[in-house]
């Protein structure tokens, strides 16, 4: 094989693994955003498609969840999640984990209690058997600036 047909295929291969990469970032972007429609509509199967049945969250207070208490906590008909958005929103990639995290400011209700929260969390999510699931939620409080007096 000649130099300059090694440095061609060095070349294409890099770009392929870079187009595959971004092609990653882009389905696992996807993925979560649907998880987050899932979570505001309150839909249990969509929810509980995307997790693997050894999930857990710790909570911005220290708390553990499982994947029962988390989606249960998720459906109960006492929170209300009204629509959000992600902010800074990043996803690494190493073999068959991700990390995706980002920032988010949630309101909605809880027993009737408007409530806000604003937070930074990180999302795990590990390849099994061909698919993306996510094994791991980690959420940390952002305090909301105190006003000048």
């Amino acid at each position: 094989m000649t130099r300059r047909l090694a440095l061609l295929l060095l070349g294409w291969t890099a770009l392929a693994s870079a187009t595959s990469q971004a092609d990653l970032v882009a389905r696992l972007k996807a993925q979560a955003d649907a998880w987050d429609r899932a979570i505001v509509a309150k839909d249990r199967a969509a929810i509980e498609a995307n997790m693997a049945a050894d999930f857990r969250q710790i909570d911005g207070r220290g708390n553990v969840e499982t994947k029962a208490s988390f989606v249960d906590g998720l459906v109960s008909p006492d929170l209300v999640i009204d629509p959000y958005t992600v902010e800074d929103f990043d996803v690494r990639v190493y073999g068959d984990t991700a990390l995706l995290s980002g920032r988010t400011r949630m309101t909605g209700r809880y027993q009737g209690q408007a409530f806000q929260s604003h937070y930074r969390y990180i999302d795990i999510y590990v390849k099994r058997g061909g698919a993306w699931k996510i094994v791991s939620v980690q959420i940390s409080r952002i305090p909301e600036p105190e006003l000048a007096r």
